[in-house]
Protein backbone atom coordinates (compact mmCIF):
# COMPACT_ATOMS: atom_id res chain seq x y z
CA UNK A 1 0.00 0.00 0.00
CA UNK A 2 1.55 3.40 -0.53
CA UNK A 3 0.39 7.27 -0.28
CA UNK A 4 0.40 9.05 -3.28
CA UNK A 5 1.46 12.96 -3.01
CA UNK A 6 1.08 15.38 -5.69
CA UNK A 7 1.44 18.71 -6.58
CA UNK A 8 3.62 21.95 -7.04
CA UNK A 9 5.13 24.16 -9.47
CA UNK A 10 5.79 26.25 -7.47
CA UNK A 11 8.09 26.46 -3.67
CA UNK A 12 4.40 27.15 -1.96
CA UNK A 13 2.54 23.70 -3.05
CA UNK A 14 5.78 21.39 -2.60
CA UNK A 15 6.89 23.47 1.07
CA UNK A 16 3.42 21.23 1.82
CA UNK A 17 4.56 18.11 0.75
CA UNK A 18 7.53 18.30 2.20
CA UNK A 19 6.06 19.21 5.46
CA UNK A 20 3.32 16.28 5.32
CA UNK A 21 5.48 13.27 4.26
CA UNK A 22 7.87 13.86 7.77
CA UNK A 23 4.86 12.53 9.36
CA UNK A 24 4.20 9.72 6.85
CA UNK A 25 4.84 6.04 7.64
CA UNK A 26 3.77 4.73 4.45
CA UNK A 27 5.32 4.01 1.11
CA UNK A 28 5.27 7.12 -0.60
CA UNK A 29 4.97 8.12 -4.28
CA UNK A 30 5.41 11.55 -5.63
CA UNK A 31 3.76 12.57 -9.12
CA UNK A 32 4.95 16.23 -10.26
CA UNK A 33 6.36 18.13 -13.16
CA UNK A 34 9.55 18.66 -15.47
CA UNK A 35 8.74 22.10 -15.31
CA UNK A 36 8.64 24.25 -12.31
CA UNK A 37 10.65 23.19 -8.85
CA UNK A 38 9.34 20.14 -8.51
CA UNK A 39 12.77 18.24 -9.78
CA UNK A 40 14.93 20.98 -7.56
CA UNK A 41 12.74 19.93 -4.34
CA UNK A 42 12.27 15.90 -4.98
CA UNK A 43 14.55 14.41 -7.34
CA UNK A 44 17.44 13.25 -4.53
CA UNK A 45 14.75 12.76 -2.28
CA UNK A 46 15.01 9.29 -0.83
CA UNK A 47 12.06 9.22 1.43
CA UNK A 48 9.78 8.68 -1.99
CA UNK A 49 9.95 4.79 -3.07
CA UNK A 50 9.27 5.88 -6.63
CA UNK A 51 9.04 9.49 -8.28
CA UNK A 52 7.34 10.54 -11.66
CA UNK A 53 8.23 13.99 -13.04
CA UNK A 54 6.02 14.60 -16.57
CA UNK A 55 5.93 16.82 -19.38
CA UNK A 56 2.53 19.56 -17.92
CA UNK A 57 2.59 22.70 -17.69
CA UNK A 58 0.00 25.04 -16.31
CA UNK A 59 -2.62 26.16 -18.92
CA UNK A 60 -3.05 29.73 -17.47
CA UNK A 61 -1.64 32.75 -19.46
CA UNK A 62 -1.96 30.52 -22.58
CA UNK A 63 -4.24 30.92 -25.58
CA UNK A 64 -7.11 29.19 -26.32
CA UNK A 65 -5.30 26.38 -28.75
CA UNK A 66 -2.59 26.14 -26.22
CA UNK A 67 -4.80 25.64 -23.55
CA UNK A 68 -6.75 22.91 -25.61
CA UNK A 69 -3.24 21.25 -26.12
CA UNK A 70 -1.95 21.04 -22.44
CA UNK A 71 -5.40 19.44 -21.02
CA UNK A 72 -5.01 17.05 -23.96
CA UNK A 73 -1.08 16.67 -22.60
CA UNK A 74 -2.58 16.47 -18.81
CA UNK A 75 -5.77 13.89 -19.14
CA UNK A 76 -3.05 11.90 -21.64
CA UNK A 77 -0.61 11.74 -18.54
CA UNK A 78 -3.79 10.85 -16.37
CA UNK A 79 -4.41 7.60 -18.10
CA UNK A 80 -0.12 6.62 -17.63
CA UNK A 81 -0.54 7.87 -13.92
CA UNK A 82 -3.73 5.75 -13.49
CA UNK A 83 -1.40 2.28 -14.08
CA UNK A 84 1.10 3.94 -11.96
CA UNK A 85 -1.50 3.91 -9.01
CA UNK A 86 -2.52 0.60 -9.58
CA UNK A 87 0.90 -0.61 -9.46
CA UNK A 88 1.92 1.44 -6.42
CA UNK A 89 -1.37 0.07 -4.72
CA UNK A 90 -2.10 3.32 -4.05
CA UNK A 91 -4.99 3.87 -1.44
CA UNK A 92 -4.84 7.87 -1.28
CA UNK A 93 -3.55 10.26 -3.44
CA UNK A 94 -2.83 13.59 -1.99
CA UNK A 95 -3.20 16.69 -3.71
CA UNK A 96 -1.41 20.24 -2.80
CA UNK A 97 -2.74 22.17 -5.78
CA UNK A 98 -0.90 23.67 -8.80
CA UNK A 99 -0.42 22.70 -12.65
CA UNK A 100 1.69 19.33 -11.21
CA UNK A 101 -1.06 18.01 -9.50
CA UNK A 102 -3.65 17.66 -12.41
CA UNK A 103 -2.83 14.21 -14.20
CA UNK A 104 -2.71 12.63 -10.44
CA UNK A 105 -5.69 13.74 -9.33
CA UNK A 106 -7.99 13.11 -12.40
CA UNK A 107 -5.98 9.54 -12.32
CA UNK A 108 -7.00 9.04 -8.62
CA UNK A 109 -10.88 9.82 -9.54
CA UNK A 110 -10.53 7.58 -12.57
CA UNK A 111 -8.96 4.72 -10.65
CA UNK A 112 -11.31 5.57 -8.07
CA UNK A 113 -8.57 5.82 -5.64
CA UNK A 114 -9.79 8.68 -2.89
CA UNK A 115 -8.75 12.25 -3.12
CA UNK A 116 -7.95 14.43 -0.59
CA UNK A 117 -6.92 17.71 -1.48
CA UNK A 118 -5.03 20.87 0.97
CA UNK A 119 -6.51 24.02 -0.54
CA UNK A 120 -4.02 26.27 1.01
CA UNK A 121 -5.51 29.79 -0.59
CA UNK A 122 -8.55 31.92 1.25
CA UNK A 123 -9.22 31.99 -2.24
CA UNK A 124 -9.63 28.31 -3.83
CA UNK A 125 -8.03 27.59 -7.02
CA UNK A 126 -9.66 26.68 -10.35
CA UNK A 127 -7.91 23.08 -10.03
CA UNK A 128 -9.29 22.65 -6.46
CA UNK A 129 -12.25 24.15 -7.16
CA UNK A 130 -13.20 21.49 -10.94
CA UNK A 131 -12.11 18.72 -8.21
CA UNK A 132 -13.58 19.49 -5.29
CA UNK A 133 -16.83 17.60 -5.62
CA UNK A 134 -14.91 14.50 -6.28
CA UNK A 135 -12.49 14.71 -3.41
CA UNK A 136 -13.07 12.59 -0.30
CA UNK A 137 -11.99 15.78 1.78
CA UNK A 138 -11.01 19.46 1.40
CA UNK A 139 -8.38 20.28 3.79
CA UNK A 140 -7.61 24.17 4.62
CA UNK A 141 -6.01 26.63 6.86
CA UNK A 142 -9.07 29.25 5.50
CA UNK A 143 -12.89 28.60 6.21
CA UNK A 144 -13.18 27.36 2.61
CA UNK A 145 -12.76 23.43 2.59
CA UNK A 146 -14.78 20.60 4.43
CA UNK A 147 -12.24 20.25 7.04
CA UNK A 148 -9.90 23.31 8.14
CA UNK A 149 -6.58 22.57 9.93
CA UNK A 150 -3.53 24.97 10.30
CA UNK A 151 -1.45 25.24 7.95
CA UNK A 152 1.37 22.22 7.45
CA UNK A 153 4.19 24.14 8.67
CA UNK A 154 7.96 22.85 9.07
CA UNK A 155 8.55 22.26 12.67
CA UNK A 156 11.21 24.67 12.92
CA UNK A 157 8.76 27.83 12.65
CA UNK A 158 7.42 26.91 15.79
CA UNK A 159 10.48 26.03 17.90
CA UNK A 160 12.65 28.96 16.97
CA UNK A 161 9.67 31.49 17.42
CA UNK A 162 10.13 34.71 18.72
CA UNK A 163 8.71 37.86 19.88
CA UNK A 164 10.20 41.07 17.73
CA UNK A 165 10.42 44.11 19.65
CA UNK A 166 13.16 46.08 18.13
CA UNK A 167 13.82 46.76 14.07
CA UNK A 168 17.68 45.49 13.63
CA UNK A 169 17.01 43.21 10.92
CA UNK A 170 15.01 43.45 7.94
CA UNK A 171 13.91 40.25 5.01
CA UNK A 172 12.57 41.45 1.59
CA UNK A 173 11.62 38.53 -0.62
CA UNK A 174 10.05 38.21 -3.55
CA UNK A 175 10.45 34.36 -4.02
CA UNK A 176 13.44 32.48 -5.16
CA UNK A 177 11.82 33.54 -8.85
CA UNK A 178 11.75 37.24 -7.71
CA UNK A 179 10.30 40.20 -8.38
CA UNK A 180 11.22 43.29 -10.11
CA UNK A 181 9.04 46.01 -8.02
CA UNK A 182 9.84 44.45 -4.67
CA UNK A 183 14.12 44.33 -5.54
CA UNK A 184 13.56 47.90 -7.21
CA UNK A 185 11.58 48.93 -3.31
CA UNK A 186 14.51 47.52 -1.73
CA UNK A 187 16.85 49.36 -3.52
CA UNK A 188 15.28 52.69 -2.67
CA UNK A 189 15.12 51.48 0.83
CA UNK A 190 18.22 50.71 1.18
CA UNK A 191 19.89 53.38 2.39
CA UNK A 192 17.09 54.48 4.97
CA UNK A 193 18.27 51.08 5.89
CA UNK A 194 21.76 51.43 6.31
CA UNK A 195 21.60 55.13 7.66
CA UNK A 196 19.46 53.25 10.87
CA UNK A 197 21.96 50.47 11.24
CA UNK A 198 19.16 48.01 9.82
CA UNK A 199 20.68 44.61 8.42
CA UNK A 200 19.21 43.20 5.17
CA UNK A 201 18.45 40.40 3.60
CA UNK A 202 17.13 40.51 0.33
CA UNK A 203 15.97 37.58 -1.74
CA UNK A 204 15.70 38.99 -5.28
CA UNK A 205 15.17 35.78 -6.89
CA UNK A 206 17.93 33.37 -9.24
CA UNK A 207 17.87 35.37 -12.20
CA UNK A 208 17.82 38.41 -10.73
CA UNK A 209 20.56 38.12 -7.46
CA UNK A 210 23.91 39.42 -9.46
CA UNK A 211 22.32 42.75 -10.97
CA UNK A 212 21.06 43.58 -7.45
CA UNK A 213 24.16 42.70 -5.58
CA UNK A 214 25.76 44.33 -7.93
CA UNK A 215 23.29 47.54 -6.75
CA UNK A 216 23.91 47.23 -3.53
CA UNK A 217 27.31 47.02 -4.22
CA UNK A 218 27.01 50.60 -5.95
CA UNK A 219 25.39 52.32 -2.84
CA UNK A 220 27.55 51.35 -0.79
CA UNK A 221 25.86 48.97 1.42
CA UNK A 222 26.61 45.85 2.98
CA UNK A 223 23.35 43.69 2.34
CA UNK A 224 23.00 39.60 1.78
CA UNK A 225 21.62 38.93 -1.22
CA UNK A 226 20.83 35.53 -2.28
CA UNK A 227 18.41 33.70 -4.56
CA UNK A 228 17.13 30.51 -3.77
CA UNK A 229 18.43 29.23 -0.26
CA UNK A 230 17.59 26.25 1.78
CA UNK A 231 18.46 28.98 4.97
CA UNK A 232 15.88 30.77 4.46
CA UNK A 233 13.99 29.50 7.61
CA UNK A 234 17.20 30.17 9.21
CA UNK A 235 17.06 33.91 7.59
CA UNK A 236 13.43 34.08 8.75
CA UNK A 237 14.03 33.72 12.10
CA UNK A 238 16.82 36.54 12.25
CA UNK A 239 14.68 38.97 10.75
CA UNK A 240 12.48 41.20 13.04
CA UNK A 241 10.31 42.57 10.15
CA UNK A 242 9.39 40.98 6.52
CA UNK A 243 8.33 42.43 2.81
CA UNK A 244 6.92 39.89 1.33
CA UNK A 245 4.85 38.45 -1.35
CA UNK A 246 1.76 36.63 -0.08
CA UNK A 247 1.46 33.16 -1.15
CA UNK A 248 0.42 30.95 1.55
CA UNK A 249 3.10 29.21 2.57
CA UNK A 250 5.41 31.99 3.10
CA UNK A 251 2.36 34.29 4.75
CA UNK A 252 2.38 31.09 7.31
CA UNK A 253 5.86 30.63 7.90
CA UNK A 254 6.24 34.07 8.88
CA UNK A 255 2.98 33.93 11.28
CA UNK A 256 4.38 31.04 13.04
CA UNK A 257 7.83 32.69 13.59
CA UNK A 258 6.48 35.89 15.24
CA UNK A 259 7.58 37.85 12.25
CA UNK A 260 5.73 40.40 11.59
CA UNK A 261 5.52 41.94 7.83
CA UNK A 262 4.10 43.98 5.09
CA UNK A 263 2.18 42.01 2.10
CA UNK A 264 2.59 43.12 -0.96
CA UNK A 265 0.60 40.59 -3.26
CA UNK A 266 1.85 39.35 -6.59
CA UNK A 267 -0.15 40.95 -9.02
CA UNK A 268 -0.77 38.44 -11.48
CA UNK A 269 -1.90 35.62 -8.58
CA UNK A 270 -4.59 33.70 -10.14
CA UNK A 271 -8.13 34.48 -8.72
CA UNK A 272 -5.71 37.61 -6.98
CA UNK A 273 -5.27 34.67 -3.67
CA UNK A 274 -2.69 36.65 -2.48
CA UNK A 275 -4.38 39.56 -2.00
CA UNK A 276 -6.90 37.22 -0.12
CA UNK A 277 -4.35 35.51 2.09
CA UNK A 278 -2.55 38.72 3.30
CA UNK A 279 -6.06 40.24 4.03
CA UNK A 280 -6.55 37.48 6.50
CA UNK A 281 -4.38 38.66 8.75
CA UNK A 282 -4.40 42.27 7.97
CA UNK A 283 -8.00 42.16 8.80
CA UNK A 284 -6.52 40.74 13.08
CA UNK A 285 -4.08 43.92 13.04
CA UNK A 286 -1.42 41.61 12.50
CA UNK A 287 0.12 42.75 9.23
CA UNK A 288 -0.19 45.25 6.74
CA UNK A 289 -1.08 45.34 3.48
CA UNK A 290 0.08 46.81 -0.12
CA UNK A 291 -0.45 46.12 -3.70
CA UNK A 292 1.61 46.79 -6.03
CA UNK A 293 0.40 49.65 -7.43
CA UNK A 294 0.50 51.59 -3.92
CA UNK A 295 4.44 50.84 -3.61
CA UNK A 296 6.21 54.36 -2.91
CA UNK A 297 9.19 54.52 -0.37
CA UNK A 298 8.18 57.40 1.99
CA UNK A 299 4.57 55.21 2.43
CA UNK A 300 6.59 51.61 3.24
CA UNK A 301 9.04 53.97 5.76
CA UNK A 302 5.69 55.48 7.60
CA UNK A 303 4.27 51.73 7.66
CA UNK A 304 7.59 50.40 9.08
CA UNK A 305 8.18 53.37 11.62
CA UNK A 306 4.54 52.74 12.83
CA UNK A 307 4.67 49.22 13.30
CA UNK A 308 3.80 47.67 16.66
CA UNK A 309 6.64 44.75 16.26
CA UNK A 310 6.31 43.20 19.71
CA UNK A 311 2.24 43.44 19.96
CA UNK A 312 2.02 42.01 16.18
CA UNK A 313 4.69 39.09 16.99
CA UNK A 314 3.06 38.53 20.00
CA UNK A 315 -0.21 38.11 18.35
CA UNK A 316 0.72 36.39 15.56
CA UNK A 317 1.36 33.46 17.72
CA UNK A 318 -2.13 32.27 18.74
CA UNK A 319 -3.17 32.01 14.50
CA UNK A 320 -1.37 29.09 14.14
CA UNK A 321 -0.64 25.50 16.00
CA UNK A 322 2.29 23.47 15.16
CA UNK A 323 0.33 19.85 14.32
CA UNK A 324 -1.33 21.05 10.90
CA UNK A 325 1.01 18.86 9.39
CA UNK A 326 0.58 15.75 11.52
CA UNK A 327 -3.34 16.31 11.54
CA UNK A 328 -3.07 15.50 7.75
CA UNK A 329 -0.73 12.70 8.09
CA UNK A 330 -3.27 10.97 10.38
CA UNK A 331 -6.29 11.76 7.62
CA UNK A 332 -4.26 10.61 4.74
CA UNK A 333 -3.03 7.33 6.92
CA UNK A 334 -6.55 6.49 7.86
CA UNK A 335 -7.61 5.70 4.32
Amino acid sequence: MSIVLTGGGTGGHLAIVASVKEHLKEELIYVGSISGQDRDWFEDDSSFSAKYFLDTQSVIDKGKIGKVLMLSKIFKEAFKIKKILKKHNAKVVFSVGGFSAAPAAFASIMARIPLVIHEQNAYIGNLNKLLKPFAKEVISPYNNGTIQIDAPIKQFFFDTYRVRDELKTILISGGSQGSVSLNNLALKLAPYFAEKGIKIYHQAGVKNEHFVREEYKKLGINAEVFGFTKELPQIINRADFAIARAGSSTLWELTANGLPALFIPYPYAANDHQYYNAKYLVDKGLGFLLRDSEIEENRVIDIIKKADLKKISQGLKAQISPNGAKKIAEILESF
